[in-house]
């Protein structure tokens, strides 16, 4: 394989491990997101 400037397959591998470790020490900061999300987006849930 040749060097990659950016390789989106590892950010991707890299944000999910660091929201798994977060949601699994504190399981109420998931819902807390998506409810700052659902807020910003005007979205309704």
């Amino acid at each position: 394989m040749k060097d990659k400037k950016f390789d989106a397959v590892k950010m991707m591998r890299e944000i999910r491990d660091k929201l798994s470790k977060r949601y699994n020490e504190d399981p109420e900061a998931e819902k807390r997101d998506l409810q700052n999300i659902r807020k910003k987006y005007g979205i309704e849930g």
